[in-house]
């Protein structure tokens, strides 16, 4: 940890002593402009004020079974995905009440999978859709992004195939999306100043677009990332830190 780090980072002790309020987590990891929690979103959630974020950019889980190891098996048998997946099987579809409670915390929001999740979403005009480039094979060609925020439908392009699609810094998270998908969205939608959420932080890789959005582009975002299973918030944690750790570096 760099003393930058060690200085910006909260103890969970310390955290309880700010002007912010009273939160049911297990773990916590506060930096300048950035807070995750390990917790359950709605716990999480219900302490946030009536349309207290600008923007949530949430990838919920689809109940396709994607979070099990045996998720692996449908179309191949690669054990290098084995690492990153779990024999318990966490992608349920949320309930209403996480949906009412999005929409009451956020202004707008972006849902990644807005085809699964109709029934809790307004029609809308806008579909972000991402085109994975994967070619000829049983992998989805694209994934699809449903907003609330009026405009025309747009397409984000990023080469993405199956289990063997990673960032430079490889890969921690079954259903991990490349950061520059994120930042394609931020660039999009996000103004300077926005205030952020995503209740479902998986692997962290828009916590890192959101990061190089204030270094390189200064738009001062805030965010709040919420992270349920304790392995993957750890993961993603990390992840950020190996990734402020190369920003000092260069």
């Amino acid at each position: 940890m760099t003393k930058t780090e060690q200085k910006a980072e909260m103890t969970k002790e310390e955290f309880a002593k700010t002007d912010k309020p009273q939160i049911a987590y297990s773990e916590c990891y506060v930096q300048p402009f950035f807070t995750f929690y390990n917790a359950d979103n709605m716990a999480i959630m219900k302490t946030f004020k009536d349309k207290e974020f600008d923007l949530a950019i949430v990838d919920p889980p689809y109940g396709i079974g994607a979070g099990s190891s045996k998720f692996i098996n449908r179309y191949t048998a690669n054990k290098r995905a084995a690492k990153f997946y779990k024999e318990n099987d966490w992608d349920i579809l949320p309930k209403s009440e996480y949906w009412q409670e999005l929409k009451r915390v956020c202004k707008n929001y972006i849902v990644w999978g807005g085809n699964y999740f109709t029934e809790y979403l307004e029609p809308a005009r806008c579909f972000i859709v991402w085109d994975k480039k994967t070619g000829a094979n049983s992998y989805a060609d694209c994934e699809l992004a449903l907003t609330n925020i009026d405009g025309n439908s747009k397409i984000v392009t990023k080469f993405w195939l199956g289990a063997n699609a990673e960032d430079n810094d490889g890969r921690i998270h079954p259903t991990q999306k490349p950061i520059y998908v994120y930042e394609f969205l931020l660039k999009e939608y996000a103004k300077d100043g926005f205030k952020i959420l995503d209740t479902h932080l998986g692997s962290g890789s828009i916590a890192i677009a959101i990061d190089k959005a204030n270094t390189l582009d200064k738009k001062n975002l805030t965010f709040v990332g919420i992270e349920l299973d304790p392995d993957y918030f750890r993961a993603a944690v990390e992840r950020f830190k190996n990734h402020k750790r190369q920003c000092v570096l260069f």
